[in-house]
């Protein structure tokens, strides 16, 4: 037992019977639990409780022991003169102080169903894929569970986004760029081309998208890719990108994405000459996307996009390839850029201005198939379905929220489990 779980049983009324009894043997009727409270002072403010036909309001403090009341120097400490209950899980000892101010104790240990002790432990100890994996039900799954998930992901998301419309005073253009920037990075170069793409004045963006080669240079010359050309595509993107530099007072500030551990593919060259690709073919790129309501729509305005030419037979510069093919982006890819920057986008943008925003996004997730990752598949172990990117954001969220945090007495499944007797499984 700790005090934190102690805290957990009494905030959501686990006790296998209600008949309390105070220490005295007086019923003891709980009116109110009380609200409880994560800042310092009383554990749960404004309870209230009946004892003998006499009804006391204010705070209730808990305890693992009636000692602790003395360990932990509460009678010196104003926060606790308003204390109607003095709630432990062992009563070990009198404490005269509160028998004077006629403060009654209550001890909770005959109350708590033992079994809730080795759930618990099985949430708590252990190597499992997730806490509660010897005792995960899929049944105990909550309704409304996996938007719930999606959402906060979503008010996360939104949040970091705001700050960044903050700083580029509101443009929305701007602060897709820099999104789809990150995402075109992937893990490994995701910081790199954020970094590189809040640099550049997104008004230098849309003067020059009209132009592919100018766009490429652009990206290829601040990578630091362009300094000793080994081809004539080269040595026309270096003289591209000698003018803008000039004609725009471009900062002679390079970044250094890297290719280690990157398969072809995925390498930096190819995903920014997509990038480049994209504002090129779509004009007025973020009011496309706003515009957009459903699923497929944004598939299609991202299915042409590609690679210029020179990479049809090239993976880096210079080097040519014996795979000679049109690098365009991978239905797994469009996916992710839709789940990680398009929608989060779509969703700070209309969440103060329209109604259900929140179902209508909702309804983009349940329409993209589910990602196939390490996480999602020790979930479908267990027994979940996972067949809609909703199921898959949402148990991923939680995995990395919950369960590996194991966060489980905050946790919706933890709650069920813990709550519900073993013997209704």
């Amino acid at each position: 037992m700790t005090e934190k779980l102690l805290q957990y049983l009494w905030n959501y009324k686990i006790f296998s019977r209600f008949n309390f009894k105070n220490t005295a043997g007086d019923p003891v009727e709980i009116l109110d639990f009380g609200k409880w409270n994560t800042d310092a002072g009383p554990d749960f403010l404004g309870g209230k409780i009946n004892i003998n036909g006499v009804v006391f309001a204010g705070n209730i403090e808990l305890h693992l022991k009636s000692s602790d009341w003395i360990f932990h120097n509460h009678s010196i400490d104003p926060n606790y003169r308003n204390i109607i209950l003095h709630v432990v899980f062992q009563h070990d000892v009198e404490i005269a102080e509160l028998n004077e101010l006629n403060i009654t104790t209550l001890e909770l240990k005959d109350y708590i169903d033992q079994d809730v002790f080795r759930k618990y432990e099985k949430l708590i100890s252990g190597t499992h894929f997730i806490p509660c994996e010897p005792i995960f039900d899929p049944a105990k799954i909550p309704v409304h569970f996996h938007e719930e998930n999606v959402l906060k992901k979503l008010e996360e998301k939104s949040l970091e986004l705001e700050q960044n419309l903050t700083q580029s005073r509101n443009n929305f253009e701007a602060v897709l760029f820099h999104s789809l920037a990150y995402s075109f990075g992937l893990k490994v170069n995701a910081f790199i081309f954020r970094q590189m793409a809040e640099s550049i004045d997104f008004s230098i963006i849309n003067k020059i998208r009209q132009n592919r080669t100018q766009l490429e240079a652009l990206f290829f010359g601040m990578a630091g890719w362009l300094e000793h050309p080994e081809d004539e595509q080269m040595r026309i993107w270096k003289r591209e990108f000698d003018f803008l530099r000039s004609k725009f007072n471009i900062s002679g500030l390079t970044f250094h994405p890297k290719f280690l551990r990157l398969r072809p593919p995925n390498f930096p060259t190819i995903r920014l000459s997509q990038l480049a690709g994209l504002y090129h073919e779509h004009q007025n790129l973020f009011s496309k996307i706003i515009r957009i309501s459903k699923a497929e729509e944004l598939f299609r305005l991202l299915q042409d996009v590609k690679a210029s030419e020179y990479w049809d037979n090239h993976f880096n510069f210079g080097k040519i390839s014996p795979a000679d093919q049109p690098k365009v982006l991978s239905k797994d890819f469009m996916e992710l850029i839709i789940l990680n920057t398009i929608l989060p986008l779509k969703y700070t943008f209309h969440k103060y201005h329209r109604e259900n925003i929140a179902d209508e996004i909702i309804g983009f997730y349940n329409h993209i198939p589910a990602e196939k990752n390490s996480v999602t598949d020790g979930w479908k172990t267990l027994g979940l379905k996972c067949s809609t990117a909703l199921e898959s954001q949402s148990l991923i969220y939680h995995f990395k929220h919950s369960c590996e945090e194991k966060n489980c007495l905050h946790c919706s499944i933890g709650f069920k489990l813990l709550k519900e007797p073993s013997h209704a499984r």
